[in-house]
């Protein structure tokens, strides 16, 4: 389990904590971090953009507790400060990456990409595929590309991507 992990990167230590009850409103400003270009695309009010926000995080919050019975559901920590997300669900099969989400400011800083080594670490020691869905304007695409991920399905908004197991590590 990923729980309580620590990574070093450069001079910053990331942490993984265990979801609670008590992190869903900065999940909300996170999740509302990944649609900020469609909001701003629309014509609608603060109200009417927080009212889909929370729409949508909730949907797509119950869906994943549905679909991924037993997720380890994380929040991303720096300097015991909320950066991020990760979800991950792993069965006999495979490890899923449900989600990883960090706030902007922290982009492009290595976490993501430190993160993404450590579960491929962790896949390949299980002999399991590493699987995703990533949106076909995500610029995280390129990075899954990089990291050996190929394209198995395009289910018109969203590429499913897997990474076979590497017997070596």
């Amino acid at each position: 389990m990923l729980y309580s992990i620590s990574y070093k990167i450069k001079d910053m230590t990331i942490t993984l904590k265990p979801l609670s009850s008590t992190d869903f409103d900065i999940l909300k400003k996170i999740y509302r971090s990944t649609r900020e270009a469609e909001l701003t695309a629309n014509n609608w009010n603060e109200e009417q953009k927080t009212r889909f926000i929370e729409f949508q995080f909730n949907a797509q919050h119950a869906h994943y507790l549905s679909t991924f019975k037993g997720a380890e559901l994380n929040i991303i920590l720096l300097k015991r400060k909320t950066i991020g997300r990760l979800y991950v669900w792993e069965t006999e099969t495979q490890i899923r990456l449900i989600d990883i989400s960090i706030l902007p400011e922290y982009k492009n800083k290595g976490i993501g990409t430190r993160i993404l080594k450590d579960l491929i670490k962790r896949a390949n020691k299980a002999g399991k595929v590493l699987n995703l869905h990533v949106a076909h304007h995500n610029p995280a695409l390129k990075l899954y590309e990089r990291f050996g991920f190929k394209t198995t399905e395009d289910t018109g908004a969203y590429y499913f991507m897997e990474r076979m197991p590497e017997s070596n590590s």
